[in-house]
């Protein structure tokens, strides 16, 4: 059965998708942690080692401002272990 992806059903080319779904995915879960704990923009900045301005860039979903290192580096900052899995090709 074939992950769904959003970003390829508007026409992303299949490595682009990719890349736009991980990047999407890790903003999402920095987004659920700050709800989850209640912090305002600066807090999570603090806590992600990032600025405030590049927190309002996350929140606002500006997809195209963040590489899947920096998601990765941040959600490490704040103490997140990231796993990478990659479905067995049948």
């Amino acid at each position: 059965m074939a992950i769904e992806n959003i970003f390829s059903d508007l026409g992303f080319p299949g490595e682009e998708a990719e890349n736009l779904k991980v990047r999407s995915t890790l903003m999402m879960e920095i987004v659920r942690v700050m709800e989850a704990r209640g912090l305002k923009q600066r807090e999570a900045a603090r806590l992600f080692g990032v600025s405030q301005p590049r927190i309002s860039e996350l929140v606002h979903g500006k997809i195209d401002q963040f590489s899947i290192d920096s998601l990765i580096n941040m959600l490490a900052h704040a103490g997140f272990h990231v796993e990478v899995r990659v479905p067995a090709v049948t």
